[in-house]
């Protein structure tokens, strides 16, 4: 079994898409597109993430698709961690068609400038009431934000924190030692996992396995198998591989695990940490 633990989909519209470089990606992407990429690298369930449209019309649709789509069998939704109604916003979510596959949320932390932003009284409330809510919350951060995650971890125990991308390690610049100390501390923390997902798109265009796999063995080294998942940060990784291209390289990474240890990362991680239904 295999779990995509994090993709996306959208529509050419969104305002993101409009920065110079993304031209290739810039189209709508459906579950129509979704569905025979599955079928291909023969993965069995998904986790649809949000897509940085920042607003619960989008997370009422993921969660429509996932309602009509059985091999979506989770969605990480959108809320804004300075929105003072943010457990109002989450029980609304609860209301709508497919809403027993809402599994998380997220934030678009990356974008804030403000380097206390995740030590506010209101953010921290904010990411108390994701975990009360039975909900993930997922970090969508830069590398410098990641010292801050680590603080807000442990000051937030009640609540499971999910790290995209490694924490965006600068993979094409290969500063491996930089990335292992800053995430050092957000790996020491119980509710924390993380994502084996976004890494060759950090390594750059002209990435080879061997560019990602000592960071993969770093994470398993600080992380472990039982809190790494897999992802393949479909769309964004078509900006330098296709779907089939992400699985097989992180397939390559994992070849000397144990097959205990390969099944947690490409599935028992993602079904423990986001409870997700999935068949055999």
């Amino acid at each position: 079994m295999i779990i995509d633990a994090h993709h996306h989909l959208w529509t050419a519209d969104y305002q993101w898409l409009t920065a110079p470089g993304l031209e290739s990606i810039r189209r709508d992407y459906t579950v129509a597109d979704l569905v025979p990429r599955l079928d291909e690298s023969n993965v069995t369930a998904t986790v649809l993430v949000e897509a940085g449209r920042c607003d619960a019309e989008e997370t009422a649709g993921f969660l429509a698709h996932a309602a009509t789509t059985p091999r979506i069998a989770g969605v990480v939704g959108w809320a804004s961690l300075t929105d003072p109604a943010i457990s109002t916003t989450l029980a609304g979510y609860r209301g709508l068609p497919g809403a027993s596959k809402l599994v998380g949320v997220r934030d678009q932390v990356q974008a804030v400038t403000d380097p206390g932003h995740l030590a506010r009284p209101d953010v921290r409330n904010a990411l108390a009431a994701v975990g009360a809510a039975g909900l993930t919350f997922d970090l969508v951060v830069h590398l410098g934000q990641v010292p801050a995650c680590a603080e807000a971890a442990q000051a937030t125990p009640g609540t499971t924190f999910v790290l995209d991308h490694l924490g965006k390690p600068r993979i094409e610049a290969y500063d491996l030692a930089g990335w292992r100390a800053t995430v050092r501390d957000l790996a020491a923390c119980d509710n924390v996992v993380a994502k084996l997902s976004g890494l060759l798109t950090e390594a750059g265009a002209g990435w080879r396995v061997a560019d990602i796999r000592p960071y993969v063995d770093t994470a398993l080294d600080l992380f472990g198998p039982h809190r790494l998942m897999a992802g393949s940060d479909w769309p964004v990784c078509e900006l330098v591989a296709t779907y089939d291209e992400a699985w097989t390289a992180l397939h390559a990474c994992l070849g000397e695990l144990s097959p205990d240890e390969r099944t947690a990362v490409l599935a028992d991680t993602a079904i423990r940490t986001y409870a997700l239904e999935v068949g055999s």
